[in-house]
């Protein structure tokens, strides 16, 4: 996919509006006039979304007469969720990295009320080296 196209695919995506219409279009095909009826918007500012679809190959339009149906071109976003995927990949890394993490810290630390070693006396009952040296 060229980067022009991409740019194309990710705005189009971008609005609510447009993202309704794939959503409706994955359904089943449909006119314009029933796509517009869906949204409290005119049907001029609904052809405008259509045509920023049909612009990104999200949409292809079929004229029967005076009849304009829209079906769903699946392929453009395919391409961009396999560029998307390397991204997931990195962030499934880092999660796992972090969990792998706080998951042997929370190992490490003592629980809530157990005495520490710096905290711990000694036999003898005096402080050890380490609380010593901080009190100095």
């Amino acid at each position: 996919m060229g980067e022009y196209h991409m740019d194309a695919v990710l705005g189009a995506v971008a609005d609510p509006t447009r993202r309704a219409i794939l959503d409706r279009l994955l359904r089943s095909d449909a006119r314009v006039t029933d796509i517009a009826s869906a949204f409290p918007i005119s049907l001029n500012s609904t052809s405008k979304h259509i045509r920023v679809l049909e612009r990104a190959e999200l949409v292809t339009r079929t004229v029967h007469g005076r009849e304009h149906v829209l079906s769903l071109r699946a392929e453009g976003l395919g391409e961009a969720m396999a560029w998307m995927q390397q991204y997931h990949a990195f962030w499934e890394q880092r999660l796992a990295a972090l969990e792998e993490f706080v998951m042997h810290s929370t190992d490490a630390a003592p629980a809530e009320g157990e005495p520490t070693a710096e905290s711990e006396p000694t036999a003898a009952g005096e402080p050890t080296a380490a609380t010593n040296g901080a009190e100095r």
